[in-house]
């Protein structure tokens, strides 16, 4: 049996007061005959008219503590333990009631519900019988909120009081057979009901036990940020927390179990079979115990101790450099350079890891001293001459806080000075310290020789930084990976391109403990073998699976492999355009995605602009390729702000760490300052969604020593800010922006939106739910934003106006 229980957790108050407000993971529903708009967060639509509402009415309203989920998976079977605690924060008693959306049948094995210990008696309602409560809410309310539960059953409990200013721990238990697809166990928790919330959680924690028959191998959280453990090869623990939060979506984990010594697992997605389709490949190596013997690897350190790291960035550097010689394996080798005016060597050759050695090691670091200038190229030449062994995995950790100033300082000769040293394919690892970094030169040499830079801010550790780096590579199981897509029972030539656009591309290393998380496109459906490449040591090894690209998929189940795809996407664009320069084509295609998707980056944000037409494609490109410019500041606050966040879209693994990062990456560029080059524009308008009424290019007047932003932009940033940051809204992968108070579907074209082809249909009226009645789950999904809106129903614009 296979299903996708949700549990939304519905918290229903039977009142006979007016004014009611949300808080958290539930929502009030009032049974008198006046109308109630459910709340919304402070960055969330309320849908308009709002139903007027007499003044003289007393307030209710309660709050959600907490909220715990304690789930134990054996296998296919998970039990969840749901405790929440309410507080009543208003001046009269509640009367309430729990109501549970469930989209399948036989979804729930057993279900218990509390309340301090006591137990209420509840009643199921099939979908038929659901749907009237849900459409009569709807209707009386005059909210589309609840309309995404139309088409559930229902589990409603009976009636319990939570008087003024007292609290209650509701508990629910139940137990849930999860479904499987592509050999991977999908387990949801519902949180969407907490959008509807005018004040944060104060503590929600999520946190899941699982055991397997088989070694466990992939998990992966495609939603949220989680930590995992692993005890045993069978067992792990998975923990996703936080404070003061709004959830805004679902937790979605998937886990598989296996005896391979390499896990592959697919999920595909295709909702046009005319076009290209999508697809996640997860991988991870076989479970290796600290006791376990491992492949040997050679590590290379390398420190900038020119004068500029002096003080708090030297120490933190020598303690960073102490860490990973500290966490070496017994079969690794190592060396230490360090440079300023030139590089030397900790010893002429790598050094095995050896007690009285990593002492010696230990106290060399401690003795580095920051003077001098900066010889990139020196140390690029020393360490990389300082690998000898092809057929063992080569790392190089390298520090850097600045512009080269010594030996070679061109950027382009510098990185081809990178690969000409790189004679055994060592992979680099770069580390930015602080704003004076080339961060180009950087990304350059980290690209170029298959590594990855990390930024370190100057209020960061760059200790913290270079720990976590270490602790991902530390444990190699099998390097210089690739993966290759073969139809079954065809030896034709060209299924060799069946796949294309796969990100991360080239050849990957696998690491013990590591989620590699690969997304791409594909052109021909059906079974399919997936062949696995690598080296163990010097020996290559081949490992096979069987997979299957769906030709068009049924539902939006998978749908997020899409977002994630473009997210990596604008990535791998935006270095292209970083590194090679600006080419139409490529900002042709960043405009089609940032609006496809609703992905904002600090160079199409313009397009959450009310007076901005998503149609004027033309225009926008041309917006974009002037704001690309920007790229050519390397260094300073900007130039590193651009290159971390063209980071964080190129490693993007879940949607909640990415679209805060990236929130947090624009509003940074926002205020940076940065000397500007006279050819580059002026990055403004970058929050997450929008940033109205803001110039597009720096005055020509404006001296190149000038902070980024003025004064008086800022001021426009954040009153903009207030304003704007509603105008964009990504529903289910599909983005909305708001123009001229209306929100436009972004999948609707130019002949769709001509006015003669628009069929106009009053909110809460018979047809409203006519059509919801006939495209269910296709519309429902999309009509929660309320308002005025033209959504892209099969191919036909619907424009739905309040009464």
């Amino acid at each position: 049996m296979s299903f996708n229980l949700k549990t939304c957790l519905l918290f229903v108050l039977l009142l006979p007061f007016t004014f009611l407000s949300v808080f958290g993971q539930g929502v009030l529903i009032n049974e008198s005959k006046i109308a109630i708009i459910l709340p919304r967060p402070p960055h969330w639509p309320i849908p308009r008219p709002v139903p007027p509402r007499p003044p003289a009415q007393p307030e209710s309203s309660y709050a959600i503590k907490s909220l715990e989920v304690n789930t134990n998976i054996n296998g296919q079977f998970a039990d969840v333990n749901v405790s929440q605690t309410f507080v009543n924060t208003g001046k009269t008693q509640m009367e309430v009631s729990f109501v549970f959306p469930l989209p399948y049948d036989g979804a729930i094995h057993s279900m218990t519900l509390l309340v301090n210990g006591k137990e209420y008696d509840a009643k199921l309602l099939d979908a038929k019988e659901a749907r009237k409560t849900y459409e009569d809410i709807v209707r009386r309310n005059q909210d589309p909120a609840l309309l995404e539960w139309i088409g559930n059953g229902m589990f409603k409990t009976s009636v319990f009081p939570i008087p003024a200013g007292e609290s209650r721990v509701i508990n629910l238990k139940y137990t849930q057979l999860l479904k499987v697809d592509g050999g991977l166990t999908d387990f949801i928790f519902p949180m969407s009901t907490a959008k509807y919330t005018a004040k944060p959680i104060e503590k929600l924690e999520i946190s899941l036990n699982i055991e397997t028959p088989d070694e466990i191998k992939n998990i992966y959280s495609p939603t949220h940020e989680i930590k995992i453990k692993r005890p045993t090869s069978k067992t792990a623990s998975v923990i996703f927390d936080a404070k003061e939060i709004i959830p805004t979506s679902d937790f979605r984990l998937f886990f598989d179990s296996g005896k391979n010594e390499v896990s592959t697992r697919l999920l595909s997605f295709r909702p046009d079979p005319k076009e290209d389709g999508y697809f996640m490949l997860l991988a991870s190596p076989k479970y290796i115990t600290n006791d376990q013997k491992h492949i040997a690897k050679n590590v290379i350190l390398v420190i900038d101790n020119s004068g500029s790291m002096m003080g708090e960035k030297i120490s933190q550097a020598r303690n960073a450099s102490q860490f990973v010689l500290n966490n070496l394996r017994e079969e690794d080798t190592f060396n230490i350079v360090q440079y300023s005016n030139s590089a030397t060597k900790f010893k002429d050759e790598v050094q095995p890891v050896k007690k009285e050695i990593i002492a010696e090691a230990n106290n060399y670091t401690s003795s580095i001293r920051a003077s001098g200038s900066t010889n990139i190229e020196d140390a690029l030449n020393v360490s990389l001459a300082a690998i000898q062994d092809s057929k063992i995995p080569n790392y190089v950790l390298f520090l850097t806080d600045g512009c080269p100033t010594a030996g070679e300082i061109n950027e382009l000769k510098l990185n081809e000075i990178s690969k000409t040293a790189n004679k055994n394919s060592a992979r680099i690892f770069v580390f930015g310290v602080g704003y004076d970094v080339n961060s180009r030169l950087l990304d350059r040499i980290a690209r170029n020789n298959r590594g990855q830079t990390v930024y370190v801010k100057p209020d960061e550790n760059i200790e913290d930084h270079v720990s976590k780096m270490y602790n991902r590579i530390n444990a190699p199981v099998l390097t210089d990976v690739t993966f290759n897509f073969k139809a079954k029972g065809n030896n034709n030539e060209q299924q060799k391109y069946a796949t294309n656009r796969i990100y991360p591309n080239g050849k990957i290393d696998l690491f013990a403990g590591e989620q590699l998380v690969i997304v791409g496109r594909y052109s021909t459906a059906g079974e399919m073998i997936i062949n696995v490449e690598g080296k163990v040591g010097g020996e290559t090894k081949t490992f096979s699976f069987d997979c299957n690209l769906v030709d068009k998929s049924n539902d939006q189940t998978a749908s997020f492999i899409s977002r994630l795809w473009a997210i990596r996407r604008i990535g791998e664009i935006l270095d292209d355009i970083d590194l090679k320069g600006q080419n139409k084509e490529l900002v042709d295609e960043l405009v089609k995605l940032s609006t496809s998707y609703g992905i904002l980056t600090p160079y199409t944000s313009f397009l959450a602009d009310e007076n901005v037409q998503l149609s004027d494609h033309k225009d926008n490109v041309s917006k974009t390729m002037s704001n690309t410019a920007a790229l050519k500041i390397t260094s300073g606050e900007s130039g590193f702000g651009q290159r971390r966040s063209k980071l964080d879209f190129q490693t993007a693994k879940n949607f909640a760490e990415f679209d805060s990062r990236n929130s947090s990456n624009l509003r940074a560029l926002d205020t940076a300052s940065s000397p500007m080059p006279a050819s580059a524009p002026q990055i403004l308008g970058i929050t997450p969604h929008s940033r109205s009424n803001m110039p597009q290019s720096m005055p020509q007047s404006m001296p190149q020593s000038s902070n980024h932003i003025t004064s008086n932009m800022k001021d426009k940033a954040e009153t903009s800010s207030d304003t704007a940051e509603l105008n964009v809204q990504n529903i289910n992968n599909r983005a909305f922006f708001k123009k001229s108070g209306v929100w436009i579907d972004s999948t609707l074209n130019e002949t769709q939106m001509k006015p003669e082809n628009i069929i106009t249909v009053k909110q809460f009226s018979d047809e409203y739910f006519k059509l919801i009645d006939q495209y269910k789950n296709d519309i429902t999904q999309y009509l929660t934003l309320g308002g005025t809106q033209i959504i892209n129903v099969n191919g036909q614009a619907y424009k739905i106006e309040p009464l």
